[in-house]
């Protein structure tokens, strides 16, 4: 086996090559003048189970093209097998043609990582689960929950004074997840987006006066979904808010929206580099990403790791 870090996040790169009890392999990731990505592989991989870890975060398109060039380079230095190790999907929202005269990139980034050699794909918490059928090789989708759920158990305590809670009608199925989990009440706040920056919410439906809530959301970059449904959650009379966020892509607007918003603490994990921040408590998901590449190099089932 072989671990190989692009520059996305070699952090969690190296958490995950720590709990494998392995050190990432020396590759050399450079760029030229102009720009155009150089990679070399400075091991013997010929033969080897290859992983290759690299979140499609900001910048995207330099990251998605480093992983191509990273994925040819093993696969010209003859690695048995090729596994791209993508914790955080970029392009995952453009996944149907919901305009005229559009794309559905989602789909293009999948058939370049398959034409690039590509043999299997492991990643979290898609932004929409149906992508895992744009592609025609094997996908491990693991879920950020069992790496959320303890902590989220530690913040609230009693379970029976929460109310998970979706910032829209399209995040129900993973909220009712949550509160499965966790063993409480589900609630929804219905929003309008006005634009790729700004959301209006609107309503709620459910019970929170009075309780605590946790807001629940595969991802969150400007976090004015997450703010605006805290808003409203406060105006119904909601105690405390958390919110649960799989990949906290911060810049500046999101962390500042968070500081100033109602909610108390974002819960997010380890699987960009931009989570982070003033109210953002992070967990880590290297032993999550660990334990499913140990068991796709043995051949085992990683359906276990699914539960909390």
């Amino acid at each position: 086996m072989r671990i190989i870090s692009g520059t996305a996040h070699r952090d969690l790169a190296e958490r995950i090559a720590t709990e494998l009890d392995t050190t990432l392999a020396d590759v050399h990731v450079t760029a030229f003048p102009d720009g155009e990505t150089f990679v070399r592989i400075n091991e013997n991989i010929r033969g080897e189970d290859v992983f290759l870890v690299q979140p499609t975060c900001p910048p995207t398109n330099h990251n998605v093209m480093e992983l191509l060039i990273m994925v040819d380079a093993a696969r010209r230095a003859s690695a048995e097998r090729i596994t791209a190790v993508i914790p955080f999907f970029g392009y995952a929202r453009q996944d149907r043609k919901d305009q005229p005269r559009v794309p559905i990139t989602a789909k293009l980034v999948a058939n370049l990582l398959t034409s690039a050699g590509v043999d299997r794909v492991l990643t979290m918490d898609l932004h929409a689960p149906q992508i895992q059928g744009f592609f025609d090789i094997p996908v491990d989708h693991l879920y950020a929950k069992p790496a959320l759920i303890g902590y989220i158990r530690e913040k609230v305590g009693d379970p029976s004074g929460l109310t998970v809670v979706s910032p829209d009608v399209g995040g129900t199925k993973l909220a009712r997840a949550y509160a499965d989990a966790i063993g409480t009440d589900l609630a929804i706040v219905a929003k309008h987006r006005v634009s790729a920056t700004q959301v209006e919410a609107m309503n709620v439906i459910g019970e929170v006066e009075g309780r605590d809530v946790m807001l629940v959301d595969d991802m969150t970059e400007t976090a004015g979904t997450l703010c605006a449904a805290a808003e409203i959650l406060a105006r119904h009379g909601a105690r405390r808010v958390f919110a649960g966020v799989s990949h906290a892509v911060l810049g500046e607007l999101g962390r500042q929206r968070i500081k100033d918003s109602a909610i108390e603490e974002v819960i997010t994990t380890d699987s960009v580099p931009q989570a982070g921040g003033e109210k953002v408590h992070v967990c880590g998901i290297g032993g999550l990403m660990a334990e499913a590449i140990r068991r796709i190099a043995g051949g085992q089932s990683v359906t276990s790791l699914f539960d909390v």
